[in-house]
């Protein structure tokens, strides 16, 4: 038996469990493998992407993380419980779901929509603080001098951020995030990452879909890259995103370099009729960043 002290230590060097973990998780719809055999954990603090072509599963994945879908195979665990057999207001407290489309047809204001985040804590004394987490949410998210405008007149941008209040609004250990940049200009997709990276740090976990690799390498701390359903790589983004990796999951070819100031992990693809001879390490930077060529999306 293990001396007090030597249990004392063992404890503090094991590892927390994870808030999130699929097992062996698989979907099929209408006989159509969509998701294979899924597995992997998510701990509070982390940043999980998920990434890969389209149709490779990933919003599924999420839907199914969600509780949204259960699967035909395999078991989802949060916070060690099978997801699935919690009771829809107990998950809502738990965890928030950015969907990829905003639709919204009734003429509900922006403040009334971010507001809807606080139902899952109505008649409890969470509630005390809903116009405070409201006004709040609605400044992070950039959306405060839309408060009176009514959702189904704002942008595709604009309907984005404000969703992205009402998740915040839920206050959740959990988010979970489709595509919340899809919409969005330069300025709020790097502000909505930094939020996503901002709630990690305080302890949430959180699972978002992305689709530009330069995004998910900046902000994530893991990325999971699917392809047909099934799992192809999962870890850190210098480990996983590889050209030849890429470049053979999106069926083209993908330069994969450090930016030559910040360090930044850059993803490319190469444009023209076939990839350049040139090591990434060899092309001319300053030309890269100062052309016309962009991160992939």
């Amino acid at each position: 038996m293990m001396p007090d002290a030597a249990l004392a230590a063992a404890a503090q060097t094991s590892p927390p469990a994870p808030v999130l973990q699929a097992r062996g998780v698989s979907v099929v719809f209408d006989g159509t493998p969509i998701v294979t055999d899924i597995d992997f954990e998510l701990h509070a603090g982390q940043v999980l992407a998920l990434v890969g072509p389209n149709g490779a599963g990933k919003s599924t994945l999420l839907s199914v993380l969600a509780g949204d879908i259960e699967p035909v195979a395999g078991t989802v665990l949060l916070h060690g419980e099978n997801l699935h057999s919690l009771k829809l207001a107990e998950l809502a407290r738990r965890r928030a779901v950015l969907l990829q489309e905003q639709r919204l047809a009734f003429p509900f204001t922006v403040t009334e929509v971010v507001a809807m985040g606080r139902a899952p804590w109505r008649g409890r004394p969470e509630a005390d603080d809903d116009d405070l987490v409201v006004a709040q949410s609605l400044e992070i998210a950039d959306v405060t001098h839309l408060a009176t405008r009514f959702f189904p007149t704002l942008s595709g941008g604009e309907k984005g951020r404000a969703s992205f209040a009402r998740v915040l609004a839920q206050q959740t250990r959990v988010l979970m995030l489709d595509e919340p940049t899809a919409a969005l200009d330069i300025r709020h997709q790097e502000a909505v990452l930094a939020r996503a990276r901002t709630q990690a740090a305080a302890g949430d976990a959180v699972v978002v879909v992305l689709h530009d690799l330069s995004l998910a390498a900046a902000y994530a701390d893991e990325v999971a890259v699917l392809e047909a359903g099934r799992l192809r790589g999962h870890g850190a983004p210098r480990e996983i995103f590889t050209s030849a990796l890429l470049s053979e999951v999106y069926r083209h070819p993908i330069e994969v370099f450090d930016h030559p100031v910040t360090g930044d992990l850059i993803i490319l693809p190469v444009r023209g009729t076939a990839a350049p001879t040139t090591p990434a390490s060899s092309l001319d930077r300053s030309a890269l960043l100062g052309g016309t060529t962009r991160a992939t999306a």
